[in-house]
């Protein structure tokens, strides 16, 4: 028996399962995922476009946007999967999200950089990771999550 199926048997024989969070989903929570499912569609909005580019109009390198657009599709996942998490107050969702606005600010940081219009997404782009982190590191997101303060031993 591998080890992959004895934590399975594990788990299902006799550790109970988490229970569902109770009660209405607190407004903060309600925000980090409406704001982490904004930040998925737009990526997918801009995935698509770099596709669509890519196959119909005349970019310098043809394969490199579509390789882009396929890229930045799949990057819009993570977002969007958290999101549905998020709001449906799964646990596991809260990691995903985190990831997803650490990694926004880097990006953020190069638009501001970038100059012209891209200050402006760039600046959208900051405040919004940096709010969803705040919202998710409350005490009553992590609750509403099934999260709570490590016991000690």
């Amino acid at each position: 028996m591998s080890s992959q199926q004895k934590q399975s048997a594990r788990r299902s024989a006799g550790t109970p399962a988490a229970p569902e969070p109770s009660g209405p989903r607190p407004a903060r929570l309600t925000a980090a995922a409406a704001l982490t499912a904004v930040e998925g569609l737009a990526l997918a909005a801009l995935g698509a476009y770099m596709l669509i580019d890519g196959l119909t109009g005349s970019p310098d390198s043809p394969q490199q946007a579509e390789m882009g657009g396929l890229t930045v599709l799949a990057l819009a996942v993570l977002p969007l999967v958290a999101a549905r998490g998020l709001w449906l107050r799964r646990r596991w969702s809260r990691g995903p999200s985190l990831i997803t606005q650490i990694v926004a600010l880097p990006v953020a940081w190069t638009l501001v950089h970038g100059g012209g219009a891209l200050v402006a997404g760039g600046v959208v782009l900051a405040v919004a990771a940096l709010v969803v982190l705040v919202l998710l590191v409350n005490p009553t997101a992590t609750e509403a999550l099934g999260i709570g303060p490590r016991e000690n031993p």
